[in-house]
């Protein structure tokens, strides 16, 4: 695969009730679900890779396949606490390239993870990660982590050169990606 590398997370596919919980600017899981499916097919490539770290969709294995087939680029989960009725088995048999329930160390440095990773600033490693939403309690970027998740990213996923970016400027509370 020669193309570039995007992250997102908890996009929650088919989830009424995100959109309640997270204040999300949908009227339906259905509209939400072809807002999710146009923004990542917009931003992403055949070509390219992206990583999905966690809580995909409530949808069961027969839409979860329909709706991968849509999505654009060679797709890799990282387990959120929303995806465990599967396994990541079920989850590769459905579309995703690979699946993992653990966190993943990519390109070295980087733990790509759904729930946000604790890290101390001895420590030379930086997390990606989701699960936390628009929880003001999170920071969207410093210069040890960027979350990816779906309502801090407009929706749309993310480039990895972002990512890079907005962490070497160790960037404050409000990213506009």
């Amino acid at each position: 695969m020669a193309g570039r590398v995007f992250m997102t997370a908890d996009p929650h596919f088919g989830d009424e009730r995100i959109i309640g919980y997270e204040r999300r600017p949908f009227a339906g899981a259905a509209e939400m679900d072809e807002e999710l499916v146009r923004l990542w097919n917009e931003t992403v490539d055949e070509k390219d890779r992206i990583f999905v770290l966690g809580d995909f969709s409530a949808w069961g294995q027969e839409k979860n396949q329909e709706l991968l087939d849509r999505l654009k680029g060679e797709k890799i989960l990282i387990l959120g606490n929303h995806d465990r009725h599967f396994t990541p088995e079920e989850w590769r048999k459905m579309g995703f390239a690979e699946a993992s329930a653990w966190p993943v160390l990519y390109e070295g440095w980087f733990l790509l993870s759904h729930e946000p990773l604790y890290l101390n600033a001895n420590m030379p490693y930086a997390n990606i990660f989701g699960h936390v939403h628009g929880s003001p309690q999170y920071r969207d970027v410093s210069p040890q982590s960027f979350c990816v998740s779906a309502e801090r990213t407009g929706y749309r996923p993310v480039s990895w050169e972002e990512i890079l970016r907005g962490i070497r400027e160790g960037a404050g509370t409000a990213v506009t990606i």
